[in-house]
This record gives structure tokens, sequence and C-alpha cells, in this order.
């Protein structure tokens, strides 16, 4: 019985480690994803070691110290997206329509073809802004039925899984739409007016992710997460960066790029806000985001019902009072996260100049 559960330990000990390895192929960097899994099997393990193993053996509570060490490790990581964590974003202390935005983002699944339950969801919440993601030509043909609602839009259809769509009741300007890293991964870059006339600096992402069937290393997502992070970083605008990042809230690259942003995470002391898979209640991670400048307070944050796609949509309504910055900190990058960063970039010969930054009032 020691030696069965010794080498369970063993198991969750290399699992536990895996992802604390910089290496940036997708077997190690996929193991940051069900830290949440692995802290509920870690908790099973240990009940079952501490009903069934003989308690007065050392080597018995030495097993039970290495399981909690990892459990506790595993929980480091996702606690802070549980109600158990403080809030990193205030709730909005009025709602004020001239300085509200809602914010639906939807990775609609290629060939999903249920376009009336996601229209459905747009008109059920009205949302001020819409992106989605993987949304090719047959995608924008049919979402055209929203334009009288949604006059200003951005639109690259592509048929590569990487497409992508805004669809804007407010005024929209000096957008771009380039490619950061890969000459066929978009992102869209763009200055959205609230009815109140101040203007939002808003980036809509969605990088390959690192998997055997796509991008064999992590280093062209990690590289356009920083760049941004770094671009935005720069800036004493409102900020709003959003999409798909396939990357979970609590890996090390995610908090990178929250230390050099320094956005914020609306989802910290709030939930895991779980978006994919939509099929698989038990493998689920939060990868569609939006983090925004301390500018901004929330007013709600929840994930939409399914409609068709293998996302859940997210929809995230902030208020803009800057008069509230004082009371909101993110993280903080140290010279060898900055580093660290710089090692990505130059690992794709990229900097943050070459990220568009589209400025209020034109300057």
């Amino acid at each position: 019985m020691y030696w069965f559960f010794f080498w369970i330990n063993v198991f969750f000990i290399l699992l536990t480690l895996l992802p604390a390895w910089r290496c940036e192929a997708w077997w190690v960097r996929g193991m940051d994803f069900p830290r949440l899994q692995l802290a509920i099997l870690l908790a099973l393990l240990l009940a079952v070691q501490l009903l069934v193993l003989n308690l007065s053996l050392v080597k018995s509570w030495v097993l039970i110290s290495v399981s909690a060490t990892c459990l506790a490790y595993q929980l480091w990581w996702v606690v802070p997206y549980t109600r158990l964590f403080p809030v990193e974003v205030k709730a909005a202390k009025d709602r004020d329509p001239q300085r509200t935005i809602r914010v639906m983002t939807a990775n609609v699944c290629t060939p999903n073809r249920h376009v009336e339950k996601l229209v459905q969801l747009v008109r059920n919440n009205m949302p001020d802004v819409l992106v989605t993601l993987e949304s090719d030509q047959w995608w924008q043909d049919r979402l055209a039925v929203l334009e009288d609602d949604y006059p200003y839009s951005i639109k690259c259809p592509l048929d590569n899984l990487y497409g992508m769509h805004v669809y804007s009741k407010l005024k929209l300007s000096q957008s771009q739409v380039e490619y950061l890293v890969e000459p066929t991964i978009p992102s869209m870059h763009t200055l959205i007016e609230l009815p109140s006339r101040h203007q939002i600096r808003v980036h809509f992402l969605h990088p390959a992710p690192p998997s055997p069937t796509e991008n064999e290393e992590s280093t062209e997502r990690d590289a356009e997460l920083v760049m941004v992070a770094r671009s935005v970083a720069e800036s004493d605008e409102p900020i709003i960066v959003t999409g798909d990042l396939n990357d979970v809230a609590w890996s090390a690259t995610t908090r990178l790029f929250r230390k050099l942003s320094g956005l914020l995470d609306p989802r910290v002391g709030r939930g895991m806000f779980n978006t994919f898979h939509a099929g698989y209640w038990p493998m689920r991670w939060p990868l569609d985001h939006l983090f925004h400048s301390e500018h901004f307070t929330l007013l709600g944050m929840r994930r939409l019902p399914a409609f068709g796609s293998d996302h859940f949509a997210i929809l995230t309504e902030l208020c803009y009072e800057p008069e509230r910055e004082v009371e909101q900190e993110g993280l903080n990058a140290t010279p060898a996260d900055q580093q660290w960063a710089e090692d990505k970039m130059q690992s794709q010969n990229v900097t943050e100049a070459q990220v568009p930054e589209p400025r209020s009032n034109g300057q």
C-alpha cells in the first residue's frame, strides 16, 4: 500500500513541477491549464492517504506532507480566482450610462452553425461591443443582421480559425488590423468613444496556442502577449485588452502580461469564469479574457449560456471612474520579469513599437 501511494505521489510531483520549468514546448506549457483539476485530485489523494495509511509510521507522514505541499502549490495559483481572495477591481458605485461599456467576447468556433443562438445572446444582453473570434466569411455574412444596431465594425474574415470581427454601437476610430507575430494571426486595435466622449484604447487578440496541431511551442503566443503588454504599459489612457488568449488566467505567462501591462483582472476575487471547453464540464479553463486599466471599475461580469461553440461567451460591464484609480492596484514587474519578456520578444524578433497605439483625440 505504501509503494502504491509512493508512485502516485511521484506522478503528482512531476505534474506539479513541470510547468515551473520555463520550457516553451506545448506538452510543458499545457500543464499550466489543469491546476484546478490537479488540486481536486490531490485533495482526494490526501484524504484517502489519511484514511488508509498507517499514521504511526514516519514514511506515511512523508507521503502525506508531499501531497499537501503539491496541493498548496496548486491552490496558490487558482485561489485568487475564487471568492476566498480579495477583489482586484472594485465594484462600481454608480451605473452612469454615459460612462459604461459592455463588452461581449465570443469565440464562435468556425464550424459551428448556430449563428441564431449567438444573435439571440447579443439581443438578450445588448453589449455595446461584440468581438467574435474564429469568425469566417460565413459568419460575417450572417452577423450582418446586427449591423443596424451596431453601425461601427472591424472585419477580418479568415478560414484558418483566426478570423476576427468587432461590432460596436459606440464610435470606433483609428482602427487597424495587424499581424503582430505570425503572418496568418490577426489582431485588432482601435479607439472606442463612450457617450461621455471619453475615448478608450482597445486591443483585441487571439494568438495561436501551443499544441501538437498548431505551434509546437508557446513562443509566438507569449511574444504577442508581451509586446502588447509593454505597449500599453507606456500609456496613461484608458485601456482594455480582450480576446481568446489561449492561455489560462493563472499561468505564469498571463501573470507576466499583467505585471508588464499594469492592467487589472476583474475575475480576481470573483471567480474563474471558465469559458472552454463548453462541451466537457470537468475540463474547463478560463481562456477568454478581459483586462483593463485602473480607470475602470466593475459593474458586472458573467459567462453566458452555450450557443453551439466550444467556448462560452463572456460579458463584462465596466464603468469609467478614473477618480478611483488610487483604490486599485495590479501586479508589479521585477527586473527578472522584464528580462524574461525581452527574451520572449527577441525570440520572435518583435518589439512593442510594432503594436498600433491609437491615441485619444488623435494625439
